[in-house]
């Protein structure tokens, strides 16, 4: 459940900031699958990051 969630933030989130960032440059046209695939990218990054951060507390402050 927590993948899920994971990808339905970052899918949302990559949307809009791909939205919102090809309608501030010129030039530039939004595309749908690019953000998709890049949300991807960012889903993965997101969960190997969480599997790395210990859990534990620290010993020594």
């Amino acid at each position: 459940m927590r993948v899920i969630w994971a990808f339905f933030w970052s899918f949302l989130l990559v949307q809009m900031m791909s939205y919102v960032v090809s309608a501030m440059t010129p030039g530039v046209t939004y595309d749908f699958g690019q953000a998709s695939i890049f949300s991807v990218v960012i889903t993965v990054l997101v969960i190997a990051l969480g599997a790395l951060i210990p859990n534990e507390p620290a010993e020594q402050h």
